[in-house]
């Protein structure tokens, strides 16, 4: 275990060192090279002293005075100077090694000031509080790109967060009705000596709805969970197939309800994705079109590609749905009065548009009360851009060019 300070092992401690000895190597060699530059342009030798002889008129030497010789004199004042500008050059190299210490101390306080508001900010958010967000200010470098991609991340997670709070809180209410008309019924009739035959028979077939009901909304939460879990594995996925698969798998319901499945699809059409899922998806259109289309329609199951796009189409002849009730189709839990009425759980559609949504697409809804309803679902081709998505209906043009 490391015993120096805590300090020592932080971003700062390090900018500082690099600030501060980038700064005093800096002036080292700016020193260095002035002080070269001077030894070389003057002359540096050991200077002598002279002396003259003094005499007097009989000749007699009285002392010796010394001579003072402009070269000598020259040569000893540049060995002084050089002499005193290395002194003075190392006590300044000192004196800028503490100032740059300190300098690059400040200056990296100033540069990590962002990251300290980020790090604040992080450590406050709880899972159960996704509100807090950093909103860092300042000219927009790396550190605000970092903290606007960090809000941004936050705001999917409360989004996320939320709709997992809201799905338990619909999930919880729509479970909590079947369990207590089974638990009604058990105790009340099937449980009671005293019940008839006829009651029980009725209070089990009551009991097989409440099940069955509960079955779709597990199986529908399920599919939910399944499409936001990380091990799925995306691959090539040819669109038609898939449409294929969904209809084959609901013919014979459809034959039951007197229904005939027209196909109009066209293979080759890829796209990156989970194949299971986007069966469900169609699946779940068909299973909406065969309980509400009546005996004897048409239902039209369509693929095709326009642009970068491709489109899966489901059209059925039920009662369609009036424009208020449109927008709040792929709501969780929503239900129209038809869905209502045979205790439909409402998820289907809401967990078409989140497959269709995770895969980069989108779904649209054309409908039209007592004419029908047509979906369709736009799918981005392999390989293709993220071109606006086309306003129109699809199946009505794939129809005109049959015809």
């Amino acid at each position: 275990m490391s015993r120096l300070p805590a300090f020592v092992h932080t971003i700062r401690f390090r900018l500082t060192v690099l600030y501060s000895g980038l700064l005093f190597v800096l002036a080292a060699l700016v020193l260095g090279g002035i002080y070269y530059t001077i030894a070389l342009s003057t002359e540096q030798r050991d200077f002598t002293k002279e002396y003259a002889q003094v005499v007097n008129k009989r000749g007699d030497v009285l002392r010796q005075q010394q001579v003072v010789v402009v070269e000598e004199v020259q040569n000893a004042i540049n060995v002084k100077t050089l002499a005193a500008l290395q002194r003075y050059s190392f006590v300044a190299l000192g004196g800028l090694f503490v100032a740059s210490l300190g300098i690059g101390w400040v200056l990296s306080g100033r540069v990590l000031r962002p990251v300290r508001s980020i790090t604040r900010t992080a450590a406050e958010i709880q899972a159960t509080d996704l509100t807090r967000r950093i909103r860092l200010e300042g000219p927009k470098d790396e550190l605000r790109d970092l903290a606007d991609t960090v809000d941004t991340m936050l705001d999917r997670l409360e989004d996320g967060f939320r709709a997992q709070r809201q799905l338990i809180d619909d999930a919880s209410h729509e479970l909590r009705s079947p369990l207590a008309i089974i638990r009604a019924n058990v105790d009340t009739v099937l449980n009671s000596p005293d019940s008839t035959e006829e009651e029980r028979v009725h209070a089990a077939a009551i009991v097989d709805r409440a099940t069955t009901r509960m079955t779709r909304l597990v199986e529908d939460l399920l599919a939910t969970a399944r499409r936001t879990a990380p091990a799925l594995a995306d691959a090539d996925v040819d669109v038609g197939a898939v449409a294929a698969e969904a209809a084959e798998e609901f013919n014979r319901l459809a034959e039951a309800r007197a229904l005939r499945i027209d196909r109009r699809l066209v293979s080759g059409l890829v796209t990156i994705g989970d194949h299971d899922a986007l069966r469900r998806a169609v699946g779940n259109l068909l299973s909406n079109a065969v309980r509400l289309a009546p005996p004897g329609s048409e239902i039209g199951v369509a693929s095709g590609r326009t642009e970068d796009w491709i489109w899966v189409a489901v059209r059925d002849a039920g009662p369609g749905l009036p424009d208020e009730d449109q927008p709040r189709v792929f709501d969780r839990f929503w239900r129209g009065e038809t869905s209502r009425r045979d205790r439909h759980t409402g998820l289907g559609l809401a967990i078409v548009r989140q497959i269709v949504e995770s895969h980069g697409g989108h779904v649209r809804l054309f409908s039209q009360v007592g004419v029908g309803s047509t979906f369709v679902l736009w799918l981005p081709g392999r390989g293709a851009g993220s071109g606006q998505l086309p306003g129109h209906n699809p199946f009505e043009r794939a129809g005109a060019a049959r015809r």
